[in-house]
């Protein structure tokens, strides 16, 4: 396991005794994941070709099993996550393992997925750096992380209710990456052709503390370093709670929440993958095509 460092920005730690404390319930709670596997399983459909072994990263109770079997696209899939309580819920075989720390060496698997496991890793551009390499050669990795727009709700409300009752803010919800940034740290890590998109889905619930209940229930709860140690006031969380029942509420009385998910889809480079043509090899003009009129820039590309 990676060992604590306090300068990183999660206790990693604290995220996997949290983990292992949600695994025994956590069937209870993962409708995110379940939908982020139902997606990933659309994806493999596209990739037009059939991989022998592969590996999930985060598995929690192995719910990417049956959708990414399903498609008849992977023959073997080994399970791992770094929680051995959650291991032990997921179908053998299963493997105890640092989400940022792969215990496989370079070129060992055809396939690896990641369900909503890699958000909350320190080294993001190092674990995807660790991914590409334990592909083969033209192996596949597919992975859905938590995007930027998750919880802004809660994180404007923590804000106002803090700066109001406390005199100041602190870090109530962990950041997430945006489209773009995912796209770039893609490119960083070697991945050939990466494609990355994302869902927003909305959650309402009764009460905003319904919503503190599933993210315990996923092992979601807040585990930043910089997060402020001390019990959070009673006058706090109920001001925040007025906040949020005032700012996002629905026409049903409810409170709604918002869950993005990026999904990212790259290949281990490979000779026999598409290359992008050279910058001003085309046979056509694009103009031409459009039937338009070409307005030059009067910049010439670069040979």
């Amino acid at each position: 396991m990676t060992p604590p460092d306090p300068q990183a920005p999660f206790d990693t730690a604290l995220i996997r005794h949290r983990r292992s404390r949600a695994a025994n319930a956590y069937g209870g709670f993962n409708f995110l994941k379940k939908l982020a596997a139902e997606q990933m399983a659309e994806r493999l459909l596209d990739a037009n070709r059939s991989f022998d072994t592969g590996l999930d990263i985060g598995c929690h109770h192995g719910e990417v099993r049956a959708p990414l079997m399903a498609t008849g696209r992977i023959t073997h899939l080994v399970h791992a996550d770094s929680s051995a309580h959650m291991a032990a819920h997921a179908p053998a075989p299963t493997l105890v393992m640092d989400e940022e720390r792969l215990a496989v060496g370079d070129e060992r698997v055809d396939f690896i997925s990641s369900a909503l496991a890699l958000h909350r890793v320190n080294d993001l551009p190092g674990a995807l750096i660790q991914i590409r390499r334990a592909l083969k050669p033209d192996g596949l990795f597919l992975g859905a992380v938590l995007g930027g727009e998750t919880l802004n709700e809660l994180r404007t409300a923590f804000a106002e209710a803090e700066a109001e009752i406390d005199g100041g803010i602190s870090p109530r919800v962990s950041p997430f990456a945006d489209v773009r940034d995912i796209g770039s740290l893609m490119q960083r890590a070697g991945f050939a052709l990466p494609v990355i998109d994302a869902d927003t889905h909305t959650v309402t619930y009764a009460t905003p503390f319904a919503l503190f209940k599933d993210l315990r229930g996923m092992g979601e709860t807040n585990a930043l370093n910089s997060r402020r140690k001390q019990p959070l006031k009673r006058a706090t969380l109920m001001r925040m709670a007025e906040i949020y029942a005032q700012r996002y509420a629905t026409p049903e009385g409810r409170v709604s929440a918002t869950f993005q998910i990026i999904y990212l889809a790259g290949w281990r480079p490979h000779e026999s993958q598409q290359k992008p043509l050279r910058p001003g090899s085309a046979q056509q003009r694009l103009a031409d095509a459009l039937k338009t009129q070409e307005i030059s820039t009067g910049e010439k590309p670069e040979r």
